[in-house]
């Protein structure tokens, strides 16, 4: 009686193995010629000073943290394949007003991105043309301790951009 209850365990655990089950975040959805990556400097149609730099660091660092592929910071056509990026708008916008004083207290940054990945021919491998990503940041009220806070809200918003994408390009979402 207990061997064909352990051959059945057995055989529904092999089964299992098999099944097509994976842990989330490990599905590669880019061809396997693909090795090399080239990320030219992002495009900005936005007045704001940098934010394509901004956002195309964060994308390099997160495809060099995230997989094996050879990432180029530049446009190279001999790269399996290149991943464009135009910064759409870039705008700071007030979140909360000061009730005693009517100055802002609060501010959101707000980024929309267009993003598109071909391969050597030409092919979409991915695209993307909407974006959408938000970042609050407070204003100092006084101003011996003022500090530009701004920038360090792009740089979350832009790892959050980052991070997103690079796991839309390799997971499939």
């Amino acid at each position: 009686m207990k061997r064909p209850a352990a051959a059945l365990a057995l055989a529904t655990s092999l089964a299992c193995f098999g099944c097509g089950y994976h842990t989330a975040g490990h599905a590669v959805t880019l061809p396997q010629n693909v090795r090399t990556l080239a990320i030219p400097g992002f495009v900005s149609q936005s007045p704001t000073f940098r934010v394509e730099q901004v956002m195309t660091d964060a994308v390099v660092r997160e495809f060099n943290t995230r997989t094996q592929l050879h990432v180029i910071h530049e446009a190279q056509t001999d790269a399996d394949a290149v991943l464009k990026g135009t910064v759409l708008s870039a705008t700071a916008s007030p979140l909360a007003y000061d009730s005693k004083t009517g100055r802002a207290a609060s501010m959101l940054v707000t980024v929309s991105m267009q993003v598109t990945l071909t391969d050597r021919d030409g092919k979409v491998l991915f695209q993307n043309p909407a974006y959408l990503f938000h970042e609050q940041y407070e204003l100092s009220r006084e101003l011996p301790s003022f500090f530009e806070e701004d920038s360090s809200a792009m740089d979350r918003l832009s790892r959050d951009f980052a991070r997103t994408l690079v796991a839309n390009i390799l997971e499939g979402y």
